[in-house]
């Protein structure tokens, strides 16, 4: 799954001094019909029939796919609980509703999304692993990184590390999305913003992942440059 320690390099995003506000909210075309959106569809209701309960996994994609760049965004849960509530990415091919009566963790049950569980497990191709403690009321960060290809998480400003890595190596556009198997839940898109690098460092990051750390100093390089590259 990828999984790398908790806090390395995901504490940085609130520090940057170039980001800028991103525009996008829930689909209104890319979602399971039990998914309702309202307030200008930055929030997303699931199984609001007054009569009819939760009759299985609902989802709802973002509308803007993102392909390069690094990309933040806060969503916050109201009325936590059931089977699963699950925040992550995914592609145009990713899942957005299961059978009828079908409860499951449907964000990362095959390899075309990334998710996390309320319950604080990690989702990808089926598999699962332990990231974090539950989590109930709380904001949620995501923090996607398109050009190191990975996926981590905050939880009310607080990084919890990296969840997954080499997400640009299986796909080239990624869209946010949340599911739900609860009656009566919400999920609300509170911020969105962004940072594309500089040309200078994209081709850091490309040799830094050609080179070993240890081959660095023996490149034709002047010292600060090398230095640079190590700290990738």
């Amino acid at each position: 799954m990828g999984r790398l320690s908790s806090n390395q390099g995901s504490d940085s995003f609130h520090a940057w001094s170039d980001t800028f506000q991103e525009q996008w909210a829930w689909s209104s075309e890319d979602k399971s019909p039990s998914v309702y959106l309202c307030l200008n569809n930055k929030i997303a209701c699931f199984y609001i029939d007054p009569v009819i309960e939760s009759t299985g996994t609902a989802a709802v994609r973002g509308t803007k796919a993102f392909t390069h760049g690094q990309h933040y965004w806060e969503v916050k849960l109201s009325s936590v609980f059931g089977t699963s509530i699950m925040i992550g990415v995914g592609t145009k091919k990713a899942l957005l509703q299961t059978n009828d009566f079908e409860f499951v963790d449907l964000i990362g049950r095959d390899d075309q999304s990334w998710g996390l569980s309320y319950k604080g497990k990690i989702w990808h191709n089926g598999q699962k692993q332990q990231y974090c403690e539950p989590f109930y009321d709380s904001t949620v960060g995501v923090l996607l990184d398109m050009d190191a290809g990975t996926l981590s998480y905050f939880m009310n400003r607080k990084p919890l590390g990296v969840a997954f890595t080499g997400l640009s190596g299986k796909a080239t556009e990624l869209y946010p999305i949340i599911s739900s198997t609860s009656t009566l839940s919400e999920i609300e898109l509170c911020d969105s913003t962004c940072r594309y690098v500089s040309l200078q460092d994209q081709c850091r990051m490309t040799i830094a992942k050609l080179v070993n750390k240890d081959k660095i100093d023996f490149l034709p390089l002047p010292q600060g440059m090398c230095q640079s590259l190590k700290a990738v």
